[in-house]
This record gives C-alpha cells, structure tokens and sequence, in this order.
C-alpha cells in the first residue's frame, strides 16, 4: 500500500492576473488578484524594484460583486483625444481604448490656493501662482462639450478656484455651455470671510453645487490633513450655505486610524444640515504632496470605508451601498430620502438589474427614467398616495435643473458617495479603462483622474512618462 502524496496548497486562492505599475519607477509589470481572509490582495513585481505586496479591498464578496455583477456595456464619449500608441496607462487623453465617457470632468483653474494642506494630490499652496486665462479656460470647457456632448457634471477645481480672478466670469462661461450640473471645488475660506462673494454664488441656483471641503470635526484631524484649525471656518461654510439655499456636497478626505472613525458623525451630521445634499469620502491617494502618510500601513480601501458606513451609522443597509456601474471598482453610492426622523434608504429599492441594464452609465443616478420608475414602484406598493408617494417619481430626477413638486425637492435627496482613486501601488489597468472621472488639459486632452496625477501632472508627463515612451519605441526598433 502506498501513502497518498501530500496536497501542496499556498495559503491564497488564485482569481486573476492584472496589468499595474511599479511604485518606483512607473513602468507596467505583471501581478495577481489573490483572496486570503476574506480580503483582496494584489503581488506583483518590479524587475529593479523587487516585490509589492497592497491590499485591494478587505472584502472579497464586495470585490467580486463589483467585477462580475455591476458589468454593463461600456458608453463612449462623443469623440476621442488621442491614439492608441503606447498601451494603457500611456496614451491617456482619452484614447480609443478607454472603457467610459466622464460622468464628471473637472476644469482646474489655477494652481494658487490659500492652504498648503499636508495632504494635496495636486500639490496646490500659498507658494504656487500659476493660473489660466478666461480664453483658456473656455476652451477647455468646449473640449469637455466636444467630448460629451452635454456633460453630466463638470467641476471648476483648483488649487482653490474661487481665487481666480476672473472665477465669475468663467462660472458664466461654464453656465453658457449645456452642461447639465456644475459644481465649484473649494475649502470654503472665500464664502466664509467675504460675503458679497457669498450672496452672488447664491445667484446661480438652481444647476449649481459646492463640493465643500469637510474631514473633520477634530484638530488633530484637520492639522495632519490641512495643516490648519478649520473647525470653526467649516461649521460657518455650512451655516452660510444653509442660510442662502446653496445647496453643498461636504467631501472629506480620509486617512486610516486619524479621521476614518468620524464617517458616521459627519453622515449623520450632515443630515440635520438643510443645504447639503449627500457627502463623498476619498481616501487617500498616493499623488501630489503627501505628508505624513504611509501608502502601506495608511492605505484605506473603498470597502473599509463602506464598512465603516454600515458601522458607524443606522442610516444604511449592506444593500443600500451598491458599486456604481461605470466605474465599480473604484465608486459606491448610497441615496436615501431626508425625513424629519433621519432618512430613509432608497438603494436597495432598487433592483440590481435596472441599475446595470436598464439606465444610462452615469453617476447621477437621479436622472434615469429606468432608476425613477423602479423605486417609485417599489415604495407605491407599501405606501399610500396620502403619504406623499406620489411625489417620489419626481424626487430622484430632481437635479437643481429640474422643477419639482411642492413637498419634494431636491434639498430633500441625500446621497453616500465613496471614490477611491487607484495610484501606482493598487492601480489596475483593467479598472483604469472604466475611470469615469476626467481632468482636461489646455490642450484638449482629458485625462482620467488616477493616471493624471501619476503620470501627466505638471512636470511628471516629462519626468516619467516621457522616457517611459522612449523606452517603448526602442524596443518596437530592435524587434524590427
């Protein structure tokens, strides 16, 4: 009798091979998408700069739910910027063989800010002076309108936009154009201490937001990330906004084991606030100035931030807080209803089908006739029309654009948004062809917004990228 051989087993379980870039040097290398308990992880290997080891999500049904449920066909922009050359990540602007139109592009207007944050992924600050023109600038907006026809959301962004000298008269060219929502970037210093600046922002309701920097009610908190107390300045922004009806997304930059356990006060706080309309969270991604932080031990996955949603408040079920299907991998959102108790989740109403087939690729969910039909369904059939039921067909198409019934609106809807930006460490190129966030460039390229702060930001496009390709058209010589 022979003894059976023993089974060699690793202690992972294999799921797929992937495209990335070496931390060091940015050149593409070869690695595996591994499960090892419960979490996601990525190896790979540089062959100068050895091994890398990053965890991608510390949920693996998560994870596998992103890629392999919320899978719906690619939507293309009107026109693309760039040739297919190099190979991705190395031809963006956007080439043809990107995966998604920009469900938001950002314009950024200048380079001057009054902050030197600690944290910046476009190391914007006091230091900095660069600003584009108004000609300019309007020309990037119409490269955005070339590109998407009518652009869902477009972000004037900076540094810190509202420095720009001429920041109203490009508010008036983006409001020209037929741009469906436009929301100004800031850490709201400008609408805090001047206040005529205040009262004319305010004149360009209702297809007008702030996305409004808030991380923290901590100092502690607040100096790491922005290198001042900003307590008082954010709590003002708001009262300001809750006074004058500009309605504001509070968008908190977070960092592990520093601000990540306020997720659930700022939500609920939020909540109570009659101007804000939802808050994003952005982990940290490691681009720009950051100080003061470790991309292994301070990396905080888009799953550790849902499941500190789920844990931190009572608002949200695991069903509420879905991957959103142009991007999945790297954007969740939950919307609920704002009620005098609370809120009342609206996500999981709806069934996962509709929103991967029957609506348009896109993170305004809130437009899709397809989205709107299926919840106002769903919630007709445990509610009678004497509690306002019939009003909620028009509640998720409510973008400040649309007019709204009496009773709803949309200071009514709230919205959970988690986008988590890949950098070199956890970038994927299989995910990097869905990026649905993209930056313009002056010369009418735009850029998704992980691999422009990687690769095309500043002087980096001739640092890095620029051998890079070198070195490609080399090697396609000495093959001939």
């Amino acid at each position: 009798m022979y003894a059976p051989a023993m089974t060699r087993t690793r202690p992972y379980r294999y799921y797929d091979t992937c495209l990335s870039l070496c931390p060091e040097c940015l050149r593409k290398v070869e690695g595996k998408i591994l499960f090892r308990d419960q979490g996601v992880w990525m190896h790979k290997r540089c062959p100068q700069h050895g091994q890398f080891k990053v965890l991608m999500a510390d949920d693996e049904a998560y994870y596998r739910m992103a890629r392999e449920v919320f899978v719906k066909a690619s939507e293309m922009p009107e026109r693309f910027n760039t040739p297919v050359d190099y190979g991705c990540p190395y031809d963006c602007g956007i080439c043809s063989d990107h995966e998604q139109h920009g469900c938001l592009c950002i314009v950024e207007l200048t380079d001057k800010c009054n902050l030197t944050c600690p944290i910046c992924y476009a190391g914007s600050g006091t230091h900095r002076t660069t600003q584009r023109s108004l000609a300019t600038i309007e020309g990037m907006l119409d490269a955005i309108v070339r590109n998407e026809g009518e652009p869902d959301v477009v972000q004037l962004s900076g540094g810190e936009p509202t420095l720009h000298p001429e920041f109203f008269a490009i508010l008036d060219a983006a409001f020209a154009r037929p741009i469906k929502h436009i929301m100004v970037n800031t850490n709201g210093l400008r609408l805090v201490t001047d206040r005529a600046f205040a009262e004319r922002l305010a004149t360009y309701r209702p297809r007008f937001e702030l996305y409004l920097q808030f991380d923290s009610f901590e100092r502690d908190a607040l100096m790491e990330l922005r290198g001042a107390d900003l307590r008082r300045s954010r709590l003002q922004a708001v009262e300001i906004c809750n006074e004058l009806d500009i309605s504001c997304t509070l968008v908190c930059t977070v960092k592990k084991g520093l601000n990540d356990r306020e997720i659930g006060k700022i939500v609920d706080w939020a909540l109570t606030q009659p101007s804000v309309r939802g808050v994003t969270f952005q982990p940290i991604q490691q681009a720009g100035r950051t100080d003061n932080y470790d991309p292994g031990s301070d990396r905080l996955t888009l799953t550790e931030v849902r499941r500190q949603i789920l844990e931190q408040t009572t608002v949200f079920a695991p069903e509420d807080v879905m991957p959103v299907p142009c991007h999945p991998d790297a954007i969740a959102m939950a919307y609920a209803l704002k009620t005098r108790d609370g809120a009342l989740p609206l996500t999981g109403m709806i069934p996962k089908e509709v929103l991967i087939e029957a609506a348009r690729n896109t993170i305004t969910y809130e437009t899709e006739p397809a989205v709107q039909n299926a919840l106002f369904d769903m919630l007709s059939t445990a509610h009678g029309p004497e509690s306002g039921t019939e009003s909620l067909r028009q509640l998720l198409c409510c973008l400040p654009k649309v007019d709204a019934p009496d009773g709803f609106g949309y200071r009514d809807l709230f919205r959970v948004i988690i986008m988590s930006f890949a950098d070199a460490w956890d970038l994927d190129v299989r995910s990097v062809k869905k990026s649905c966030v993209h930056i313009v460039q002056p010369d009418g390229r735009l850029i998704p917004f992980e691999t422009y702060n990687l690769l095309y930001r500043d002087e980096l496009e001739t640092q890095y990228l620029s051998p890079i390709r070198a070195e490609i058209k080399a090697g396609r010589r000495n093959e001939r």
